[in-house]
């Protein structure tokens, strides 16, 4: 656990925990729901934070958290918060899918009280537990060194079998048309 949280009674670490959790799920919604709203509808950037923005709202990770939410439906909201990324999938996915706000708040509850019992009592021991065990043994450094060289040699293939001049699949379609002009 941080060092800050250590010395905090156990019912503090808990309604701080799960105030992070609640305020981090709202903002990721809130960030899917209206940034989708106003960005990916109304703009066209072409580049800097605001072409960033755009790719991660239509990228695979964003379209993994929809493809979840209409599979199993709101369920998949709580059970998010057990996961590592796939939260913030989620998350943005019941906003980019403009899931009522709320009824996202409502299923959001339990997943936030997950995650702070988890993170409040196991949770960071665990966390720092397998951060030692691997730094502390050759075998653990050659196996982060490894995951390390994995994905950035995922990456790169990925990013060379791609076809010369083919668009990203992540970023939004360019106008190519007089349609371009079109004022909202």
């Amino acid at each position: 656990m941080p060092d800050f949280l250590a010395s905090w009674p156990f019912w503090l670490v808990f309604v701080f925990l799960y105030l992070g959790a609640t305020l981090r799920g709202q903002g990721t919604y809130w960030l899917g729901r209206v940034v989708t709203e106003q960005a990916l509808r109304r703009t066209r950037p072409t580049g800097g934070w605001r072409l960033r923005a755009h790719a991660w709202l239509q990228g695979e990770g964003t379209e993994r958290g929809i493809a979840a939410i209409r599979r199993w439906g709101l369920v998949v909201v709580p059970f998010s918060y057990l996961t590592v990324g796939f939260q913030t999938m989620v998350n943005a996915g019941a906003g980019v899918l403009r899931i009522s706000w709320p009824r996202y708040s409502l299923v959001q509850v339990p997943g936030a009280l997950a995650w702070a019992a988890i993170y409040s009592t196991i949770g960071f021991a665990v966390w720092e537990a397998a951060l030692a065990a691997a730094a502390g043994s050759p075998w653990g450094l050659a196996g982060i060194a490894a995951l390390a060289v994995v994905v950035v040699a995922t990456v790169l293939v990925r990013r060379r079998h791609r076809a010369p001049g083919a668009a990203d699949p992540a970023l939004p379609p360019r106008e190519t048309s007089s349609s371009a002009r079109d004022v909202s």
